[in-house]
């Protein structure tokens, strides 16, 4: 998730509206078993005091049972290295496992994210990982979790230097990239790879992914493409940034894998102000981020390659950024349904099983 402004150019939205009325629209996306385009990114990890503790057993219990009623077939979580390796070659699942077991009884599937150094590395927990060791909690945490969770996604945002330092073209990310997934393919061949979601110059990154290694390592495409639904604009800037993707997929005959979204969202609050903006300015009313997901959904999962789309995120945080950021959630705190959790359910309910 991007904590500072990002701009698009004119460039990418010129090119998407060109690339656009020359046919690049699919039929609706199919909605369901494992075909439910309908997902959200979601903390389920967060069981520790510097988040105050976000999911308890009996909370994550009640968010699945909220997401099945929205008709929500996918969850993207964090499979923290730092829980699940606290010391090196100490592996604890029992936390993880739980919640898997949670998901799965509502049939609710799992993108896995793979990310972040724990303290026993002595590093900063975005520099850039040791791919050994990297390697080895991937590795030891796919194997584990093989028959239960299928797409793993190869660390967060690794274009954005919040959580990839230092930035080097996406250089050390795409040798990372190479390594970890041949390795996860030999220890569970029907895993798919998803590439680590890009949100700073979002087509920039993938053509330097696809300079660098080419386009045999990743099974995924993955992108971040926030834009203020405040704007006049905002689904044809949203329109290029996909175009551009689109584009270079196409240049380096990749066009025939899949795009997600595995973040996209902006606030939702009672009554913006100033100390409640986001990265964007001012923060969107709880209608009008309603009225967001209902444009993206219906939008762009009609777009070709488009298969999954994850709002970002599923409940708010207040306290925790301090910021519009913290009211991303489709439900407030509480649990309590925002109108956008209802405009989810009403598009979603299509998704259900």
């Amino acid at each position: 998730m991007k904590e500072h402004a990002k701009t698009v150019s004119s460039l990418l939205l010129i090119t998407g509206l060109i690339l656009f009325s020359s046919g690049l629209r699919a039929g609706p996306a199919a909605s369901s078993g494992t075909n439910n385009p309908f997902g959200v990114l979601e903390f389920f990890a967060w069981d520790h005091d510097w988040n105050h503790h976000h999911y308890t057993k009996e909370k994550v219990i009640k968010a699945a049972d909220l997401m099945k009623e929205a008709g929500i077939g996918w969850v993207r979580m964090d499979f923290l290295w730092a829980d699940i390796e606290p010391r090196s070659n100490q592996f604890v699942f029992d936390r993880y496992d739980e919640i898997v077991r949670i998901l799965s009884e509502k049939d609710i599937r799992i993108l896995g994210l793979l990310e972040y150094n724990p303290s026993w590395r002595a590093v900063a927990w975005n520099t850039a990982p040791e791919q050994e060791s990297y390697i080895r909690y991937a590795l030891r945490t796919a194997e584990h979790f093989k028959g239960k969770v299928k797409y793993w996604e190869i660390w967060n945002e690794p274009d954005e230097k919040t959580y990839w330092e230092p930035q080097d073209n996406m250089k050390a990310y795409s040798r990372l990239l190479k390594s970890v997934s041949s390795n996860l393919r030999r220890v569970d061949p029907e895993c798919k790879i998803v590439l680590g979601g890009l949100s700073s110059t979002i087509v920039l990154s993938l053509r330097r992914v696809y300079k660098n290694i080419g386009s045999e390592y990743f099974d995924v495409v993955n992108i971040h493409p926030f834009v203020d639904p405040l704007l006049p604009n905002r689904l044809q800037i949203l329109q290029g940034i996909y175009a551009g993707v689109y584009r270079s997929m196409k240049e380096y005959k990749d066009q025939e894998k899949e795009i997600w979204f595995t973040e996209i969202g902006c606030p939702g609050v009672k009554t913006p102000d100033k100390t409640n903006g986001w990265w964007n300015g001012m923060s969107p009313t709880e209608e009008q981020q309603a009225e967001w997901v209902n444009e993206v959904y219906t939008n762009c999962l009609q777009w070709k390659g488009v298969k999954r789309i994850f709002w970002a995120f599923f409940r708010d945080v207040p306290g925790h950024w301090n910021n519009g950021v913290d009211y991303f959630g489709l439900v407030s705190n509480d649990f309590s349904g925002k109108p956008a959790f209802l405009m989810y359910k009403k598009i979603g309910s299509r998704g259900k099983k």
